[in-house]
C-alpha cells in the first residue's frame, strides 16, 4: 500500500444514491485471483450493454471524464455486499478518492485498509461539487494532512477523519504493515514464551539440522 500524498485530480460526478458493491463490481467478476484487472469491470452493468459495448450515456464513458481520479456520489455509497473487490476495482481503475454524503460501514473499513480515501461532506457541499463537475472539467486538490479539498473559484471544504485512519493512509500501512511495525516486540514476546513455556512455541530447527539429527 502506497502512502497517500496530496494530489490534484479530475472529478467524475456519479449522481446516484445507494450505489451498492454489486454495481461497483458485479459478482461474476469476483473469480479473479489477484487484485489487478478489476478496474476493467468497474460499474460493468452501467458502463456496458449486453454486447459488451460502452454505453455512451454513462458518465465514465464520456471522454471528458476518462482520466478522472476523484469520484463524487450521493449518500450510502458502497452499501450491500461486504466484498473487498469493490475497493480493488475503484483503485485499479485509477480512483484515488471518493467524495460522498455518507458511506456504508464495511465498505469504509475496506477502503482505508487498501489506501482508498473516502471523504464525507455535507449534502450542500456535495451538491456544489457535483454541479461544477457536471458543468465542466473540475479539478480538486485533496490534502489529507490538512483534511481539506479545494478547487478553483474559491471552492474549499474541510472534512473529518479519524486520526488512526489518517495516519495509516499517510504512512501507507495496511494490516500487515501495522503488524510489522511491532516485529521486534513480537519477537521478544515469542522468545520469552519459548523460554517459559517451550511446549507452546517450540524452537525452530533448520531443515539441515533436522536432517542431521535423523
Amino acid at each position: 500500500m502506497h502512502p497517500f500524498k496530496t494530489f490534484t485530480g479530475l472529478v467524475v460526478p456519479l449522481d446516484r444514491r445507494d450505489v451498492d458493491t454489486d454495481q461497483i463490481i458485479p459478482k461474476q467478476f469476483l473469480k479473479l485471483i489477484e487484485r489487478r484487472g478489476f478496474g476493467n469491470y468497474l460499474f460493468f452493468n452501467w458502463r456496458f450493454d449486453e454486447r459488451g459495448e460502452p454505453k455512451g450515456d454513462f458518465i465514465l464513458n464520456q471522454p471528458q471524464y476518462k482520466k478522472a481520479s476523484i469520484l463524487v456520489a450521493r449518500s450510502n455509497f458502497g452499501c450491500g455486499s461486504s466484498r473487498e473487490h469493490a475497493v480493488w476495482a475503484l483503485l485499479d481503475y485509477g480512483i484515488k478518492a471518493v467524495i460522498a454524503e455518507s458511506f456504508a460501514d464495511i465498505f469504509y473499513n475496506n477502503a482505508y485498509k487498501n489506501g482508498l480515501l473516502l471523504i464525507t461532506l455535507k449534502p450542500e457541499e456535495v451538491d456544489a461539487i457535483m454541479r461544477r463537475a457536471t458543468e465542466g472539467a473540475l479539478y480538486l486538490t485533496v490534502d489529507l494532512e490538512a483534511q481539506k479539498v479545494s478547487g478553483h473559484a474559491g471552492l474549499e471544504y474541510r472534512f473529518e477523519i479519524a486520526k488512526f485512519i489518517k495516519d495509516r493512509l499517510l504512512e501507507g500501512l495496511d494490516d500487515i504493515g501495522l503488524t510489522l511495525r511491532l516485529e521486534s516486540k513480537i519477537a521478544e514476546y515469542e522468545a520469552n514464551m519459548r523460554a517459559a513455556r517451550p511446549w507452546v512455541i517450540p524452537v525452530k530447527h533448520s531443515p539441515k539440522k533436522a536432517a542431521q539429527s535423523v
